[in-house]
């Protein structure tokens, strides 16, 4: 089991058992039941609210810990069919998204009648070709949903208007109601009643309660206890967004992007500081820097989360920092006093202390997680059926039995039905009889090679796909398809092409492997010229499969080089899978060194 440090309150629900209900120091967490296969795998993320903590684990399996479940203490396994790659836990609800790009969930404000029944609430939106979900986040009685379109929509309550709609006409929505287009990013809390969001523009907009200032609109308007509808944030610190968290209070982090190699982050804060402290001695309407001896010029801010009232940060010399309400010792400083400034919080030895990035926060309302999650290396497979269901990246469509759309990727197809336009006729044909469930599965199975998924539906295929081709080789193909290489990246006097989708697929679903590509869209990649051919053939490698080959030997030179080539991409930050891989891979060699010395 991987390291996961816990403190604070131990009840509702009791997390630990044989221990005391308030927890003021960080101990080691340790499940239930740990023998089962489920609590053997590397936890992926933790969400905790006020009544419930779930644990996602790396192999899609989710446990609950729920406060009815107080009496017998065992943790219930979350039964979706689906696989599951998020969880999300507000103060009366809690929801799921699936890799298939679904989203469950449950509460009193989303099933009113059964509010321990997880529903599909992304199956309610209205828009049928706008039921694709890439990410969810929980408020405080409300969940928001962002689709593939890049729009968000919110179910539950909006008492506050936090769902961006006056709340004397609309108190509580109990289907998907469209707030805002063209958005790349959500932003809210367990125990939060307002919400941000982000546009494709850079642009923040919010809505909600702001009876503290929360919502950091200033001085003039910190009366307007209410914000019915969105609006735009102004005052904003300069820098890139790279995350919002809120309760009565809200934590900015920014990212300061006039500096190329290394950037450095920054917390802001606003609103509620009696008991939550914002990381200063003042109150403020608007978001402001919190200024501390504890943050280093060398050292950065690797992770936050806030709770109900109170903050923890991660940095990446390995310090954990706190603020804010600590009646239950969520704050992990051995005592149960309020602290309204940072803290630096003192830690067991960790098992992994050299991976420091790969260390999460998670605050629940009155405790708080420490927890390391391994950087995932999806395969190809799971590249290309989250792949089909970005929009605008389809160049086919198909229409299901009831005239819903499903779109697709044209060259994929090409080479997974033996090249032939005759099989995409057959296929759109299969397709126009099948419900929109079962055509998605086609699909995952046509681009995964994968017939587990639906054994009925693949008999129906099979005799149009190319099944003696896995889907290692079909990328292949494309990679050496000199007709798709349309993206260039230049190194020194030489250009390299690379094709057009293996880039969209490591950019897009990796955030930040080819920042260039992402941000402008244009044919050309930032030049290399940092790296030596060993180097830039592992990138190339990497870019390709997601993996290194076997017979490449990792030297110090190429980790030094490859490291000033994830600074200079900002990779340390948003994609640190590259570079741990080859620290893995060198110390593996290392040991190996060793013991044939020993042998000889």
């Amino acid at each position: 089991m991987n390291d996961c440090l816990f403190f604070g309150r131990n009840q509702y629900p009791k997390l630990i058992k044989n221990e005391p209900n308030e927890i003021t120091k960080p101990i080691q967490f340790k499940f239930e039941n740990e023998n089962e296969n489920e609590n053997e795998k590397q936890i992926k993320q933790i969400s905790s609210g006020s009544y419930t903590t779930i644990f996602l684990f790396e192999n899609g399996n989710a446990i609950e810990y729920l406060k009815e479940n107080d009496s017998n203490q065992n943790p219930s396994k979350i039964q979706i069919e689906e696989n599951i790659q998020k969880v999300t836990v507000g103060n009366e609800n809690e929801a799921i998204l699936t890799i298939e790009g679904n989203v469950f969930a449950k509460g009193i404000n989303i099933n009113p009648n059964n509010p321990n029944e997880f529903i599909n609430i992304s199956s309610l939106i209205e828009d049928k070709n706008d039921r694709i979900i890439q990410d969810v986040v929980s408020g405080s009685f409300s969940i928001y949903l962002l689709t593939s379109n890049q729009n968000v929509y919110g179910i539950g309550s909006n008492y506050c208007g936090q769902l961006g709609f006056d709340s004397g006409s609309l108190s509580k929505a109990e289907k998907p109601i469209l707030m805002m287009k063209n958005v790349s990013k959500i932003f809210s809390g367990n125990n939060s009643k307002h919400v941000f969001l982000l546009n494709l523009n850079q642009e923040l907009f919010g809505c909600g309660n702001n009876l503290y200032g929360q919502l950091g609109l200033g001085e003039s308007r910190k009366e307007e206890r209410v914000i019915q509808k969105l609006i735009q944030i102004q005052n904003i610190p300069k820098g890139k967004i790279i995350d919002i968290k809120s309760s009565d209070h809200s934590i900015m982090l920014i990212e300061n992007e006039d500096q190329n190699e290394n950037p450095k982050r920054k917390l802001y804060s606003c609103g509620y500081y009696r008991y939550n402290g914002l990381g200063k001695n003042e109150n403020t309407h608007e978001f402001t820097e919190i200024k501390s001896s504890l943050f280093e010029n060398d050292d950065n801010i690797l992770d936050f989360s806030v709770g109900n009232s109170h903050t923890l940060i991660l940095t990446s010399k390995g310090k954990l920092i706190g603020f804010g309400y600590n009646s239950y010792g969520q704050l992990g400083t051995g005592d149960t006093e309020f602290h309204l400034i940072p803290i630096q919080i003192e830690l067991p030895k960790l098992r992994f202390n050299e991976n420091i990035s790969n260390y999460h926060i998670s605050c629940g309302s009155f405790n708080s997680f420490l927890y390391y999650s391994p950087p995932s290396f999806s395969n190809l497979e799971e590249d290309l059926i989250k792949l089909f269901r970005r929009k605008e990246f389809c160049d086919i469509s198909f229409k299901t039995e009831n005239g819903e759309i499903i779109e697709a990727h044209k060259l994929i197809l090409k080479y997974r039905l033996n090249q032939n336009q005759n099989q995409i006729e057959k296929l759109q044909e299969i397709i126009s009889k099948k419900s929109i469930k079962e055509s998605n599965q086609i699909f995952e199975m046509i681009y995964s090679n994968n017939s587990k998924i639906n054994p009925k539906l693949y008999s129906e295929i099979k005799e149009i796909i190319n099944s003696n081709e896995k889907i290692e080789e079909t990328m292949k193909r494309i990679y050496l398809n000199e007709n798709e290489k349309d993206f260039i990246i230049e190194r020194k006097e030489k250009q390299y092409k690379f094709p057009k989708l293996i880039l969209i697929m490591r950019s897009e679903l990796y955030r930040g492997m080819f920042l260039s590509v992402t941000e402008d869209k244009s044919n050309k990649v930032t030049d290399y010229s940092e790296l030596s051919n060993k180097s830039f053939q592992i990138f190339e490698y990497w870019i390709y499969s997601n993996q290194i080959k076997n017979e490449i030997q990792i030297t110090q030179q190429i980790i030094n080089e490859i490291q000033i080539g994830i600074d200079y991409f900002q990779l340390n930050q948003t994609n640190p899978n590259l570079f741990d891989l080859l620290i893995r891979k060198f110390n593996n060699q290392q040991s190996q060194k060793k013991e044939k010395c020993l042998i000889f």
